[in-house]
């Protein structure tokens, strides 16, 4: 079975990251959400282990001391962090682990695991990204501006991505998104064992063994 890909997503807010992911969950069964630990408290409804791995602060930081962890971040007084074991074990089953994180993680991430996959999701506009901030309806005028501003220093660091996924029409950026996980499979940085033994398999049919 060939390993499956560790793939993070990152992109502006509003630009519909959670809806892409979910859309590739319910149409094909080569993937899996990454679940991330944290040490915050569970919020209404939020199940442990399916929304997050809820622990404490001690737990937390044995995770980080025994580098159990992928990559971690501590916000407002709490940890988030991806847990390693499950990230490996649903890649080693051959699913692609879908990761969101922020720009800071993702990089982080790409240092320690180089085929790991980055991916960038945006809207095909800057207007369009204005307009879909507003349309939420939930957001008060500061915190859009706060949106705005974020999304412009994280566009400083788009170029880092291997890929930019223009989410437009939902179906075509799911379908983009899905080929271009799907075809990462063949890069030959991803092949290495692959290529190795098929140069040895040449090697011995030209000395007749």
């Amino acid at each position: 079975m060939q390993k499956g890909i560790l793939t993070v997503i990152s992109g502006f807010s509003g630009a519909g990251k959670g809806t892409l992911m979910k859309t590739l969950l319910s149409r094909y069964d080569d993937y899996a959400l990454s679940v991330s630990m944290t040490t915050r408290a569970p919020r209404p409804g939020e199940i442990d282990g399916k929304d997050y791995f809820f622990v404490t602060v001690e737990e937390f930081e044995k995770s980080i001391a025994e580098g159990k962890l992928v990559e971690y971040a501590r916000y407002v007084d709490n940890y988030y962090g991806t847990p390693a074991d499950y990230v490996f074990e649903q890649l080693k089953k051959g699913k692609n682990v879908l990761l969101e994180i922020e720009i800071q993680g993702a990089l982080q991430i790409k240092e320690k695991f180089p085929d790991a996959l980055l991916l960038f999701i945006t809207t095909p506009s800057a207007k369009v990204l204005e307009e879909r901030l507003r349309g939420r309806g939930t957001e008060t005028e500061e915190v859009i501006r706060k949106r705005l501003e974020r999304a412009a220093t994280e566009a400083a660091d788009v170029g880092k991505y291997e890929y930019i996924i223009v989410n437009d029409v939902l179906e075509e950026a799911a379908e983009s998104m899905h080929n271009i996980i799907t075809n990462s499979k063949f890069a030959t940085s991803r092949n290495a064992r692959f290529i190795k033994d098929m140069k040895s398999g040449i090697d011995s049919l030209l000395k007749g063994e």
